[in-house]
């Protein structure tokens, strides 16, 4: 169940990289949307011209967990960097020039790594600031930054089926 009107996505493109996880994609989908998938590997100037041969794209969605990865230091930069040059790219050669767009950043969870709050805090400030740059385009940017899905069962809150390995579960409730 969503409480998302049926088909608001219809005649929308959306832009998916980094390893978006399967229940967004069917989420996406479900409400319509017709899904382009950006190669994160490819540079700034690549990234513009798929963006443009793609057109017209209307969201990108960034998954920054794959690379992430183990969450070390180097993770970190090749995961902002990737992030960067996704949605800079989109943003130039599709969103922009289109009037209007919608970014979304997915962080690594904040146990993914000692540097996993590092990249959390960095795609919250880039998602920041370029909503404010970028509003006058019409494109705003937001990041998400998953944790444990709780539920209740039972009387006891438990981590649920977005929960990570190594994600603590809530103790019972009073």
């Amino acid at each position: 169940m969503t409480v998302l009107r049926q088909e608001l996505l219809r005649g929308r493109a959306v832009a998916v990289a980094g390893g978006v996880p399967r229940v967004v994609i069917d989420g996406l989908v479900g409400l319509g949307a017709r899904l382009e998938q950006l190669d994160v590997g490819l540079d700034e100037d690549r990234t513009r011209e798929w963006a443009i041969a793609a057109s017209p794209l209307h969201a990108l969605v960034f998954d920054a967990r794959p690379a992430f990865g183990e969450g070390g230091e180097a993770e970190l930069g090749k995961a902002l960097e990737r992030a960067w040059v996704a949605t800079r790219g989109v943003a130039t050669g599709a969103l922009i020039p289109g009037g209007a767009g919608k970014v979304l950043l997915i962080a690594p969870r904040s146990r993914a790594g000692s540097f996993a709050a590092a990249a959390r805090a960095a795609l919250e400030n880039l998602a920041r600031t370029l909503s404010v740059e970028w509003a006058r385009y019409g494109a705003t940017a937001v990041a998400v930054a998953p944790g444990v899905r709780a539920g209740i069962t039972g009387g006891t809150l438990r981590g649920g089926p977005l929960a990570s390995p190594g994600d603590e579960e809530p103790s019972q409730l009073a």
